[in-house]
């Protein structure tokens, strides 16, 4: 079913959103097939420019509705009266067209922290002239208002393998001069799986983005002068492999600061041959500070097959923590097992550690697999967070949502966030302790506050949907050395209607949300479909997807 798909489909989502921008003003394009299963497997941005370029290809019951789509494009592009921004509290968009924003990242500069970005899948970029599709969206005064927003423009190599930014976003500043960086999947989006694609990753500063010379514009959000610095971490010259979920962390490693970016590498030739048709694995890329120079990319989990979601931290230790999920069964069609694993490099080294396990969970949130009463894409994602407490080695926290019962291998009920920790690089960890407090919960993040010594981690959570566990909140939870919670705040109300967005339904929220923290205030991202717009200035004004920064005192 088309809903409770895989991870290729969620790479394909990625793509056929590309595909739409894409596609020339007549709507004619190249009828190119893709293999079902490829897109049942990545990012899902990457499958709806797919099937946007080519709606004959989507499930049977959305081809109607990819069909209209590319309708309601063509004529949104076409000189129209714009509608006069609509601001709703804590909404950090001016999107007049009531298209969706998800898969938050946020990041504050530590230096200044009335400097807040936060990053997005931005659907308007169905609109761009290139199909960029990474939003970014600044604030100059803590979060409370958008000061300008645009999308992450494309990246070439050598002036020639020109690629638009398409979704994953990733965000942080520099904690010496705030800085601004950011990360993209970037691919081509009317054919992502049959040309090269790579990982972006750009620089920027507050001068930049706020000069008149950046000027992203409702027709074309993806102004170059926004974003002077940018290039590959890593880039696929065979199409036979696609780079997905990037993540990236600025710091100073010892022998200066430097930019660490980590991401799965998609290869659709495995061998031996597999029923799932590819197999993956995560590497991992040091840049300088200047994105100048790039170390090559260093194999992580070199013999684990199967893998996805990559986390990295530069810790106040000065080494590089790594996190990701192997995954077992997948490839064999078995229940899913997603075994956490944790690599380290000391300072200044480009070499990692043994291989650590955190925890082989049993009842992962499984690629394919659903929560009992939403459609969305999910699946089991850990996240991880580094703190100095006096000792030998800074403590390691991980966590994760896993299910409380997982019926038929792949129905996931009331899953729960655990938290695990060690103290000696990985070697031992903590009994897994539950942070959250019954109901549905997942996409958690985790972040330290060094400045007020606070440790805070956030979800989504169904728990006050106590009748169909259908509708979500966000939850923020202030965590004891421990791991144990202190206090817990709900940041939304009422609860969101997941399902309520036009273009996109119950299909997809995004694969993560973050929290970021300093000077004992979390800013949380996410996404909400409380704002009623109409879609693409048609019918009438109705709920739709938005993306949102609630800041909170912890």
């Amino acid at each position: 079913m088309f809903l409770r798909s895989t991870r290729w489909m969620r790479l394909a989502f990625i793509a056929l959103l590309a595909g739409l921008v894409a596609l020339p003003a007549s709507g004619t394009h190249k009828d190119r097939r893709v293999d079902t299963d490829a897109l049942a497997h990545v990012s899902q941005s990457v499958a709806v420019h797919h099937w946007l370029a080519h709606p004959n290809q989507a499930p049977d019951h959305l081809q109607e509705v990819f069909r209209r789509a590319n309708e309601l494009v063509a004529r949104a592009r076409s000189p129209q009266a714009a509608a006069a921004p609509f601001r709703a509290a804590d909404r950090l968009n001016d999107d007049l067209f009531g298209l969706p924003q998800n898969e938050e990242s946020v990041s504050a500069c530590r230096l200044d922290d009335s400097l807040v970005i936060e990053g997005t899948n931005d659907y308007r970029g169905l609109l761009d002239s290139e199909g960029n599709f990474t939003g970014w969206h600044l604030s100059t005064d803590g979060g409370n208002s958008l000061a300008k927003e645009g999308l992450l423009p494309a990246v070439s190599v050598g002036g020639t393998a020109t690629r638009p930014s398409g979704g994953d976003p990733v965000y942080s500043f520099s904690e010496l001069d705030c800085d601004v960086y950011g990360a993209s999947l970037n691919y081509d989006p009317f054919d992502p799986f049959a040309n090269t694609n790579g990982i972006g990753i750009y620089k920027t500063d507050e001068t930049s983005l706020l000069s008149g010379a950046c000027d992203p514009t409702a027709a074309d959000l993806s102004d170059e002068d926004c974003w002077p610095t940018r290039r590959y971490a890593a880039f696929a010259a065979d199409a036979t492999h696609f780079l997905d979920k990037e993540w990236f962390d600025v710091g100073d490693t010892g022998d200066g600061e430097h930019v660490w970016v980590t991401y799965t590498d998609f290869d659709g030739t495995p061998t031996p041959p597999n029923p799932a048709g590819f197999s993956a694995e995560i590497f991992a890329v040091r840049c300088d500070a200047d994105l100048v120079d790039c170390t090559a990319p260093i194999p992580v989990s070199e013999n684990d097959v199967d893998v996805q979601f990559s986390d990295v931290t530069i810790g106040p230790d000065q080494r590089t923590y790594i996190t990701w999920a192997q995954i077992f069964g997948e490839l064999t069609g078995d229940p899913q097992t997603f075994v956490i694993k944790m690599r380290v490099a000391e300072p200044g080294s480009t070499t990692f550690g043994p291989e650590r396990v955190v925890f082989e969970e049993e009842l992962a949130i499984p690629f394919g697999g659903f929560l009992h009463a939403n459609d969305f894409r999910v699946a089991t994602y850990p996240k991880h967070e580094v703190r100095d407490l006096g000792g030998a080695n800074p403590r390691v926290y991980v966590v994760w949502d896993a299910c409380e019962f997982r019926l038929l291998g792949s129905i996931c009920e009331e899953p729960i966030i655990w938290l695990s920790y060690s103290d000696d690089l990985g070697v031992s960890w903590s009994d897994r302790v539950a942070i959250s407090d019954g109901g549905d919960n997942y996409f958690p993040t985790i972040a330290f506050d060094p400045a007020g010594n606070r440790l805070v981690a956030a979800w989504f959570t169904n728990q006050f949907d106590s009748t169909f566990h259908n509708r979500n909140d966000v939850e923020l939870v202030r965590l004891n050395a421990n791991g144990t919670v202190k206090f817990s705040h709900r940041l939304t109300k009422p609860s969101n209607e997941t399902e309520a967005d036009p273009l996109l339904g119950g299909f997809f929220i995004g694969d993560y949300i973050e929290v970021f923290a300093h000077n004992r205030t979390a800013w949380v991202g996410y996404n909400a479909n409380y704002r009623q717009v109409k879609l693409l200035s048609e019918g009438i004004r109705i709920a739709q997807q938005d993306n949102y920064l609630t800041r909170a005192e912890v």
